[in-house]
């Protein structure tokens, strides 16, 4: 309670004691009132200086059984980040199951699943989550599986914009360059560390979180705040440092290279901006790979990769110039395409559309890929919005 709100209490106590001598009765009923209001004065001021690591803790820890959800084909922030949330219910009391839609394909992801041991459960559909309540982690809505709309999750911990909200807790930092960021506040204000005796923050747990920052913020260079390096420090006297660079350093799939030579090779540049297909690909997670590679080209601020698997055109784009946004661009690009979708940061984005839809089946007249293309550019440049 604050030394104002006590002097004041104090003060109605003074009045009240000069009182007693004429209505004893009386002056003990207000005195009751005073003590009992300033009693849940500091439980309400208590209870609302409670960080949000603590909230987080107390919630999944009234629930016997938690499913902490990832987004469709998890990165490391998003696994690192379910991890960190597991640990914190079992740590609470409650059995918990990580689960996902989708794929984990990357190889920088299949390692860090393989070298940090890790059990997580891929789901086709709503009917597939475990028992329990849910938590979603860097990501606010459920997506990427049927029945994903009808999930009601207690809780909801991300970095990314979005309308999603948890119904107990939210915490949605969009000014963070990584999810578990916001999960190493919360165990640094848990008291959660290296060599702690109740609560010791575990070499695997460390490392997965500090290479889940290092993904998100392309070790630390792009889409940092302060608070990532803050994670980063506290994070660093309990990894291990071998595990982290095995799971930093895999080897590199063929396949991958291969999309990279090509997407070199196609590309069409337009002043600073370029576009290139790599068309048909296995592994679709080398098409963001390629993105990466290409915007280190000399001269080029902007780009977008697209690629063809399965009947779907996978785009990725990436930009490190301050006038194009390239999720508002790539979304833009296939906003009156059907059965299309696409979105993302300023800086990275991604999306997908039936080749089908595309050329004209169902509503619409469809569009070429020449066409898909100035629309491409069109947005970059601003034309299109």
């Amino acid at each position: 309670m604050s030394v104002r709100a006590t002097g004041g209490v104090v003060a109605q106590i003074d009045a009240i004691g000069g009182f007693v001598g004429e209505q004893p009765l009386v002056a003990a009923a207000a005195l009751l009132a005073v003590v009992l209001v300033a009693g849940m004065g500091v439980w309400g001021l208590s209870r609302f200086r409670r960080s949000a690591g603590e909230r987080f803790q107390r919630l999944v820890g009234k629930h016997d059984a938690v499913t902490v959800l990832m987004h469709p084909n998890p990165d490391p922030d998003a696994m690192a980040s379910a991890m960190a949330a597991s640990a914190m219910a079992e740590d609470a009391g409650a059995t918990t199951t990580i689960q996902y839609p989708g794929q984990i394909r990357h190889q920088e992801n299949r390692a860090f699943q393989t070298v940090l041991d890790q059990d997580f459960q891929q789901i086709e559909t709503a009917g597939d989550l475990g028992d329990g309540a849910v938590v979603l982690v860097d990501h606010n809505e459920a997506r990427g599986f049927p029945g994903a709309d009808g999930v009601d999750p207690i809780a909801v911990v991300d970095h990314h914009p979005g309308e999603g909200e948890g119904e107990s807790f939210t915490d949605v930092r969009t000014d963070h360059g990584a999810c578990a960021t916001i999960f190493a506040e919360y165990f640094d204000d848990l008291g959660w560390g290296p060599n702690r005796d109740e609560r010791t923050l575990t070499p695997i747990l460390a490392t997965g979180m500090l290479y889940g920052i290092q993904a998100d913020t392309n070790h630390l260079t792009k889409g940092c705040s302060r608070a990532e390096f803050e994670a980063a420090a506290f994070l660093y006297g309990a990894i291990d440092e071998d595990v982290l660079d095995r799971v930093a350093n895999p080897e590199v799939d063929a396949e991958v290279l291969e999309v990279k030579a090509r997407a070199i090779t196609n590309r069409e540049v337009r002043n600073p901006f370029a576009i290139s297909d790599v068309g048909e690909v296995n592994n679709v997670d080398a098409i963001p790979q390629a993105a990466d590679e290409l915007l280190r080209l000399e001269g080029v601020t902007a780009i977008v990769v697209t690629g063809t698997s399965e009947g779907t055109l996978h785009l990725s784009g990436r930009s490190r110039d301050d006038r194009v946004h390239m999720g508002k661009a790539l979304k833009a690009a296939v906003e009156d395409i059907p059965m299309a979708e696409a979105g993302g940061h300023a800086r990275m984005g991604g999306g997908q559309l039936s080749v089908d839809h595309m050329e004209g089946i169902g509503p619409g007249d469809g569009v070429s890929f020449e066409e898909f293309t100035d629309r491409l550019f069109d947005a970059m440049t601003g034309e299109l919005q």
